[in-house]
């Protein structure tokens, strides 16, 4: 049963300053906590219905985590989802890696002020997808942590290292002949594009600004998908997927 203490914080959790003050943030549904428990993620607490603590028993014990039993009302009362008849897990921020330059023959990708939490989710889901295991963001990227963005991304947030800082200086650090492919809506099309060489940086702007004229001069290649209809652009998790898919294929 949840203790009022226990309700505060985990509503307090909802919140982005106090997912920073505390460096705690929540997962939520069972899948998502199934797959967290099964991996080297610092948990500092579950919350679950009898039900889920049954089924995954082995993973509970294996993690060590500490468990509060609760019915599916009380969780949905402090979970961020309409509904959660499953757990609920308070997780503690991992420190940030230090790792500015990208391992040769890798994509990464670079995203430019990127609101939507639904998008940025989306995004690690299918960098998750075609094995890109690097995101680096600008500081006004959308939080990693929050709520929204964990739920889009289906758990791929555990195999995607996620970074932010000024995007001018990731690019200063890069070697000098990194390939820094940039989407727009003009350029070469991603159907007819060669890459000199395997991996690179793939920069992706906002779907209302594109990508900044503070670093359009950082990219070595403006690539677009060709369009067949009278659509004014893709979101940019969509762009972003048809992107990776053709880049992986002509590696392949």
């Amino acid at each position: 049963m949840l203790s009022k203490n226990q309700a505060k914080t985990l509503r307090a959790l909802h919140r982005k300053k106090a997912r920073r003050e505390q460096q705690q943030f929540l997962v939520e549904g069972e899948k998502v906590v199934a797959e967290l428990l099964a991996s080297n993620w610092s948990v500092q607490a579950l919350y679950a219905t009898p039900t889920f603590t049954a089924q995954y028993a082995g993973l509970i014990q294996q993690s060590g985590v500490s468990i509060t039993e609760c019915s599916a009302a009380e969780l949905t009362s402090v979970s961020t989802l309409v509904s959660n008849d499953a757990a609920l897990a308070v997780v503690n921020c991992p420190a940030v890696a230090d790792n500015n330059s990208p391992s040769a023959d890798k994509w990464v990708l670079a995203l430019d002020d990127i609101n939507d939490p639904g998008n940025l989710g989306s995004l690690l889901r299918i960098a998750d997808w075609y094995g890109i295991r690097r995101i680096v963001c600008s500081p006004q990227t959308t939080e990693l942590y929050n709520p929204k963005v964990i739920a889009a991304s289906k758990g791929s947030f555990l195999r995607v290292q996620v970074d932010y800082q000024p995007l001018d200086a990731f690019f200063d650090a890069l070697p000098a002949n990194t390939a820094v492919l940039g989407a727009y809506l003009d350029g070469e099309s991603i159907h007819a594009f060669r890459p000199q060489q395997r991996g690179g940086i793939l920069l992706l702007g906002s779907e209302a600004h594109g990508i900044s004229s503070a670093l359009a001069a950082r990219v070595t290649q403006r690539i677009t998908i060709p369009a067949f209809g009278a659509a004014e652009s893709l979101n940019v998790a969509v762009a972003a997927a048809v992107l990776c898919d053709n880049l992986r294929r002509i590696e392949s």
